[in-house]
């Protein structure tokens, strides 16, 4: 029993501890991603028209932020 409970907490606190490098802990500096514009429109074109639309994406935190695994929709 004594075992089992020292394997929770053993478990726990390497959960805390890989959340933290997971998600990018620094202190207290963090990124915080803004998207002044999430979603546009686009008018009807025709087809093999080349249609281009710039998506802003701002840091308003102090850390570097990391834009990665991006996807169209």
């Amino acid at each position: 029993m004594r075992f089992s409970a020292c394997l929770v907490v053993m478990a726990a606190i390497l959960m805390a501890f890989a959340s933290g490098v997971c998600f990018g802990a620094e202190g207290d500096a963090a990124a915080s991603v803004f998207f002044p514009e999430t979603r546009y429109e686009f008018s009807p074109v025709l087809e093999d028209t080349k249609v281009v639309h710039d998506f802003v994406i701002q840091n308003k935190g102090d850390a570097t932020l990391q834009v990665q695994r991006v996807k169209t929709g």
